[in-house]
């Protein structure tokens, strides 16, 4: 399991505390450095938009990617999808301007954004394009996919 962009790990806790092994990557060391000492996840502090893609050569049954977005990352994680692998993705989209950060569009999805990313590529299971209230509002793209 790929926790990318994984902060404090809040999914890579969760993952891990049922039993699946996990990746946890960030450009943040202080952030990973909570999760030090944790079973049965493995942190690496990498730059991901400015540095090479860290697992070239690796495949993970499940990816999940909150509260980021960096386009050109995009080929690396479906080439990273084990098959039958899990694509969990959620960020932010078009319209969440109104709510606050992020404004920039180059950190929004444009609408039905993430279908694109999977099609043809991944079964997606599920798609959403909401608002949402918790933990504050804002506007989301969400997509649950299985590489088959």
């Amino acid at each position: 399991m790929l926790d990318l962009a994984a902060g404090n790990g809040r999914h890579a806790r969760y993952f891990a505390g049922r039993g699946h092994p996990v990746e946890a990557v960030d450009r943040d060391a202080g952030a990973l450095a909570s999760l030090a000492g944790i079973a049965g996840i493995h942190a690496r502090c990498a730059d991901l938009e400015n540095g090479p893609w860290p697992y070239p050569d690796e495949r993970f049954a499940g990816i999940v990617v909150a509260n980021y977005l960096h386009r050109p990352l995009f080929p690396a994680l479906l080439a990273g999808l084990a098959a039958g692998g899990v694509l969990i993705y959620e960020t932010f989209a078009v319209g969440n301007e109104r709510y606050g950060r992020p404004s920039n569009p180059d950190f929004l999805l444009r609408p039905g954004e993430l279908l694109e990313v999977c099609r043809g590529r991944l079964r997606v299971v599920g798609y959403e394009n909401v608002t949402v209230t918790h933990p504050k509002p804002a506007i989301v793209q969400r997509v649950c996919a299985i590489n088959t």
